[in-house]
């Protein structure tokens, strides 16, 4: 073969009757695609020894190297081994160099080993034993003609880690010298994939520059990649023309959350911030806490979930209750107001809706959602009609507030408060 071919086969029941997202072939695609290199394809068997054999003999027929993951456990339904032993004309055997890696881990952590424990070092014969530093598990390394095989566990942190350990070096050594391709990365909010495809100035971009687009909902990936010596230069020259004209809808760069963001934009503006949520039931609190550092500007976060939590933590009326409802434009303005009096912080928000199935009306259907933003300049208020089911209309509103934060934040940075 002209070109340097991987593939990937993942193992087990759970994959394939929707029990597990299967996430380590996305993360193994990810650091090959970095480091140059390209995936053909990818395969899904079941626990079953046939399955996994046939997989396997297919797949050494058009590949230059398999990436098989899972099925190494101490238990009856782990048959890589196996299987990996009848595809390539082996038989079984105790590797005493991954029997003494399995008795290490335990070793290591004080832990009695099960004598179950030393089926994982029941190799193919030929078998090269891959250290797992995380788990019990050893990988293994085989070849079948111009094929190499690399078997590692089904446990995402394990297999990572094995993978970047063993596998990328050994792969960097069978086929060196490829040109790693480069990307960067843009999450935007606010714009239909559609609009900002329409926005983006292909013409201008320099050569080379490859624009592709995912979906993070409620966020549109924007992808910037590029291969050579020159990627990083091309890339600061795309990022540029990208930021110019569509910089105001970019949440996040690279590694960056949106969350995150935020948090740092409140703190570097010195803002405290407050919240009261309803339909979100938390979900925006648990964000920003998610991050290290939320304690620098958030105060406190409350689930105002029914009337009565409104009503005694938020002082919102009864009578505006009665008269407007909960879900209303009235009860959302009253919910921050009160907030920010309890907590005595810069901002306060609030967020009250519908988030469904049930609990529509023809007034107000299911995805009405409010925001609320009180501040020494006011308060400012909107409704919103969300789509999608529950924990779309839920992540929509979420974002929607983390949105209406940033840019708050990014206007302090040049207008500040009135005090």
């Amino acid at each position: 073969m002209s070109t340097f071919d991987i593939a990937v086969l993942t193992t087990g029941d759970e994959l394939l009757n929707g029990e597990l997202a299967d996430t380590n072939t996305g993360t193994i695609a990810a650091i090959l695609t970095r480091h140059g290199y390209r995936l053909r394809c990818s395969l899904s068997a079941p626990d079953q020894e046939k399955e996994i054999e046939a997989a396997l003999r297919y797949l050494t027929q058009h590949v230059q190297a398999v990436i098989v993951t899972g099925g190494l456990g101490p238990t009856g339904d782990d048959l890589t081994a196996r299987a990996a032993a009848r595809a390539l004309g082996q038989s079984l055997a105790i590797n005493d160099e991954a029997l003494e890696m399995v008795r290490a881990w335990f070793r290591n952590r004080n832990r009695q080993m099960e004598p179950t424990n030393e089926r994982q070092a029941l190799l193919p014969i030929k078998a090269i034993p891959l250290p797992n530093s995380l788990g019990t598990a050893p990988g293994f390394r085989l070849q079948q003609g111009d094929c190499q095989l690399f078997f590692l566990p089904g446990v995402p942190s394990e297999m990572k880690a094995m993978f970047e350990q063993s596998v990328l070096p050994a792969l960097q050594a069978l086929n060196p010298g490829r040109s790693a391709l480069q990307q960067r990365t843009f999450k935007l909010f606010g714009l239909p994939e559609s609009r900002i495809d329409a926005m983006i100035p292909y013409r201008e971009l320099p050569a080379g520059v490859k624009v592709a687009f995912a979906l993070d909902y409620p966020l549109v990936v924007v992808k910037l990649r590029v291969a050579g010596d020159d990627a990083g230069r091309q890339l600061d020259r795309a990022e540029a023309l990208l930021q110019k004209v569509l910089g105001e809808y970019i949440m996040t760069r690279n590694e960056e959350t949106p969350e995150g963001n935020v948090g740092r934009l409140l703190t570097a503006a010195g803002l405290t911030l407050s919240l009261a949520e309803s339909c979100t039931g938390g979900l925006l609190a648990s964000m920003l806490t998610s991050q290290p550092g939320a304690s620098a500007f958030l105060e406190r976060a409350a689930v105002t979930y029914a009337n009565s939590a409104k009503l005694d933590w938020l002082r919102v009326p009864l009578s505006l209750l009665q008269q407007y409802g909960a879900v209303s434009e009235q009860c959302a303005r009253a919910m921050a107001i009160g907030l920010r009096q309890a907590s005595d912080t810069d901002l306060a928000l609030a967020i009250t809706g519908i988030a469904g199935p049930d609990g529509g009306t023809p007034e107000r259907p299911v995805g009405t959602v409010f925001l609320a933003l009180a501040s020494p300049d006011g308060v400012h208020v909107k409704g919103y009609r969300f789509n999608g089911g529950r924990q779309k209309v839920q992540r929509m509103s979420a974002y929607m507030a983390l949105e209406w934060l940033r840019r708050f934040a990014l206007r302090q940075q040049q207008e500040p408060l009135k005090g």
